[in-house]
């Protein structure tokens, strides 16, 4: 018989609680899947006496994780904390440096420390997981790294942040104001502490950018991300955008170009009618397209305790059956520095605007798009109201550059009375 895997969890918010339940009440189905008993040894948080809905007695209780972190009686560190620096990042380095394997479900330390990390894991014979930190409970990470290991990979997209559709979402099924609908989420405690983590695109841009090295071998950059939030969405881009068939999401998309990396986390269109389209609330969706298998669709739970303990313990499994599997799927040593490129692949785009109700106002917007080189694919004209007009257009496919021309020129026409929006449309 195997010796036990002892784990030492940091962290006993929501997801650190689930693990601790899942290797008590599941103990036999664990030793059964990898020969082995697992079994927690130690804990840490802030907070000692704070109910957490599971037994801790059992447990060594550390004030310091970088104390727990290197116990004799922990193999592997489990680090909930969050946080891209202080003790998360103080006591993973100091885990690794003991040569103890790391599981975390932490996507902003990895964002901005991921490629130090990985080296510091490989210099010390130990592994670093992180299949929790990216869309909850689907297990993306082993697919990229794993399954789909033999395919070079075309593009990486999806939604990855809960919060920011189940907003959408609601905006489009409740008739809400973008303002309404976040104050509804607010008050159902999905917002992050700060924010314009979820609706400014911070938190799925984290996850974008882990996906995105894996997927191309390059190092994490983060900064290299193009970010856009949604809280210039309105209710009335959602109704129209639906009247052409669309609906709008807070989507990742990474992919190389011959100009480099392109990594975009923005609302975009996708067509109704797709799967990302079709996915409501706060479910997530990655979606993977590979030269040999073509495009595979992930949806599941992009949060929550059950689904994020279960990503966790999915790695905490692998390292038990002794799967010792490079951080981004191959040596850090061998991930290139990605040349970061704005997202300028050719795609069609949707254009919203407000003009003043009078004869040529709408050949003028045609003009403005038609010198700067983008083709108008469809055109629409809503009821007057105080004598302007809303004007949605959606384009032919079009590089950025020549939208952004456009744009410009049309924001300068006297007939125009509301800043253009533009929004990407992603072809899925």
């Amino acid at each position: 018989m195997s010796d036990p895997l002892r784990l030492g969890i940091a962290g006993l918010g929501t997801v650190g609680a689930g693990v601790v339940k899942i290797v008590r009440q599941k103990a036999a189905l664990l030793e059964a899947r990898s020969g082995r008993r697992i079994v927690v040894t130690a804990v840490s948080a802030r907070n000692r006496d704070k109910d957490r809905g599971v037994n801790l007695k059992d447990y060594a209780w550390e004030d310091d994780p970088v104390v727990l972190a290197t116990r004799d009686d922990v193999d592997v560190y489990v680090e909930l904390m969050g946080g891209s620096d202080g003790p998360a990042k103080a006591s993973v380095e100091a885990a690794l440096k003991a040569g103890k394997d790391v599981v975390t479900a932490n996507k902003a330390l990895l964002a901005h420390h991921g490629q130090a990390l990985a080296e510091l894991a490989e210099a010390n014979g130990a592994v670093l997981r992180f299949e929790a930190a990216v869309a909850g409970g689907i297990p993306v990470i082993k697919a990229l790294t794993e399954g789909l290991a033999g395919n070079d990979i075309l593009r990486v997209m999806g939604v990855m942040n809960g919060t920011c559709n189940y907003i959408l979402t609601r905006m489009e099924d409740a008739g809400l104001s973008y303002e309404e609908a976040f104050a509804e989420a607010d008050g159902l405690g999905y917002l992050e502490a700060d924010p314009n983590l979820d609706v400014g695109g911070i938190d799925a841009g984290h996850k974008l950018s882990l996906l995105a090295a894996i997927a191309f071998g390059t190092q994490v950059n983060f900064d290299g991300v193009e970010l856009e939030g949604i809280g210039a969405i309105t209710i009335e881009d959602i109704r129209q955008a639906a009247d052409m068939g669309y609906r709008i999401k807070l989507l990742g998309v990474a992919r190389m170009t011959g100009r480099g990396l392109e990594q975009s986390m923005m609302p975009c269109l996708v067509p109704m009618k797709s799967p990302l389209g079709q996915l409501t609330g706060g479910t997530n969706m990655v979606v993977i397209e590979g030269d040999q298998v073509g495009q595979i669709v992930m949806r599941g739970a992009g949060a929550g305790e059950g689904p994020t303990a279960s990503a966790v313990m999915g790695d905490v499994m692998d390292v038990a059956r002794d799967l010792r599997v490079s951080t981004f799927g191959q040596a850090a040593s061998g991930l290139v520095a990605a040349v970061p490129a704005r997202a300028t692949t050719p795609a069609p785009y949707y254009i919203r605007t407000c003009l003043v109700d009078k004869p040529g106002a709408l050949a003028k917007v045609a003009a403005a798009l038609g010198e700067a080189g983008v083709s108008i694919h469809r055109m629409r004209q809503y009821d007057h109201t105080n004598e302007t007009a809303p004007v949605l257009v959606v384009t032919h496919k079009t590089t950025r550059a020549a939208l952004d021309e456009a744009l410009a020129a049309i924001e300068a026409l006297a007939v125009v009375v509301q800043t253009p929006v533009a929004l990407r449309i992603e072809e899925v």
